[in-house]
């Protein structure tokens, strides 16, 4: 995406300090390591870096001018923008290049099931519009930046995924997406640690409604309905609303308000993400043909149900992420789906104080819903260990370790070439490095 000079002061009102005729567009980076010649740099800061410090070198590599929050002007330079934040300012062009292409915008945030969620809405209105969406899971203020300032002139429909740390976060985000269809997929104890509460979790979640235009899509959640203050048109559903046909490994067949779909993944967890294609499907305007192919077409992003072949070892990899919510749901599905399971868990993260308490009741309610089934369980970290007892009190056979390294090697020396295992931990736990030792890799 190319600016001008009017266009950033009318978008940002910055003060400019210099200018010069000769440079009529230009791009925005805010990275002097891919920064091209005739960019304009716009450096942003954090709790432990300052881009600020980076503008000679931004400019020594070919940037045409840069923004600042200071006075100094460099000789070298044609153009500086003087601004108060440079964040805002990013942001604030990026809701300029929203308005000006005005694509159909679609927010989609939640607990859990965001990336999931989104890549299912890509999937189905891609059968229709010119689709642009967010790159991978980044969410944030500088992600929605990126993923507005790449999309195509020609683009119909932008998918803005919005995660958050805390309140005010999704409402910062949503003040410039302005989106029209508004997708909440669930409010449950993911990041509890930083909110306090399931009510502040829900109440961040539904800031995405405080810029809405048409319509909120929303999980049937009681604290969703509570918070999404919001006088539009609500779509509620739930996997209390599917008849299921068919559950297997790799397929799901269900019924949903009079018609049949299909995904080519498992798990009710992704049946319930997929209603809100469906419904944000509908409203655009598709037909069922469309939605319908849409879905199918779906597959999921690395590290989320990944399923690969390791020295004859099955191996499901579910581990980019993990809450107490989605935990539950992804190993219920991995144990009623394949036979001999073998479940390796890892510490979730964030949960603040109660963290311990979430681990046992993973635990509590697992070793409840399959005591009598065969199942090894394998346990890896210090809050990990606290669902292994409780599995280790419904019968279950479970063996702890202290690390990957550990737990790579058992698997190695103690199981059978045919076993299929699951992997599931929050990302901080590195359980790609298991994979990885079990290849030879390490």
């Amino acid at each position: 995406m190319k600016f001008n000079e009017k266009e950033i002061l009318k978008a940002t009102d910055a003060d400019l300090l210099k200018s010069d005729d000769s440079c009529v567009e230009f791009s925005i980076s805010t990275d002097t390591r891919t920064i091209k010649s005739g960019d304009v740099y716009l450096p942003l800061k954090g709790e432990n870096f300052d881009g600020e410090k980076f503008i000679p070198q931004a400019v020594k590599s070919g940037a045409v001018g840069y923004f600042t929050t200071q006075d100094t002007v460099l000789n070298d330079s044609k153009l500086v923008f003087k601004v108060e934040n440079s964040l805002e300012a990013y942001m604030q062009i990026a809701g300029f290049t929203r308005e000006k292409l005005s694509p159909i915008v679609v927010g989609i945030t939640g607990s859990s099931g965001k990336t999931t969620t989104k890549e299912m809405v890509f999937s189905v209105l891609s059968e229709k519009f010119k689709t642009h969406k967010t790159f991978s899971n980044h969410n944030n203020e500088i992600g929605f930046c990126q993923t507005v300032l790449s999309m195509g002139d020609d683009t119909e429909v932008l998918i803005v995924e919005m995660g958050m740390r805390g309140l005010g976060e999704i409402e910062f985000i949503t003040k410039y997406a302005r989106p029209d269809y508004a997708i909440i997929t669930n409010a449950g104890s993911a990041h509890i640690g930083r909110l306090g509460s399931l009510d502040n979790i829900a109440m961040a979640k539904c800031e995405i409604t405080k810029y809405l235009k048409n319509a909120l899509i929303a999980n049937d959640n009681e604290r969703i309905k509570r918070f999404a203050n919001f006088s539009g048109e609500k779509i509620f559903y739930s996997i209390k609303d599917v008849d299921i046909l068919e559950k297997s490994s790799g397929c799901s067949r269900y019924i949903y308000k009079g018609r049949e779909y299909k995904l080519n993944v498992e798990g009710d967890y992704n049946i319930e993400n997929s209603l809100s294609a469906i419904e944000v499907g509908y409203k655009l305007g598709l037909t069922y043909e469309q939605i319908k192919a849409g879905l199918e077409k779906y597959k999921p992003i690395e590290k989320r149900w990944e399923e690969i072949s390791v020295k004859g070892f099955n191996i499901i990899n579910d581990s980019y992420n993990a809450n107490p919510e989605s935990m539950k749901a992804s190993v219920s599905t991995f144990i009623e789906l394949y036979k001999n399971p073998v479940v390796v868990l890892g510490n979730m993260g964030e949960l603040g104080k109660d963290e311990v308490f979430f681990h046992t009741e993973v635990g509590k309610f697992l070793g409840n819903k399959f005591k009598g089934k065969e199942v090894l369980f394998l346990t890896v970290g210090n809050l990990a260990k606290y669902i292994g007892d409780e599995l280790l009190k419904c019968g279950f056979k479970v063996l702890h370790f202290n690390n990957n390294l550990e737990t790579s090697r058992y698997i190695l020396d103690n199981l059978d070439a045919g076993n299929t295992i699951f992997l599931k931990a929050s990302r901080s736990m590195k359980f790609e490095e298991i994979i990885d030792v079990i290849k030879g890799e390490k």
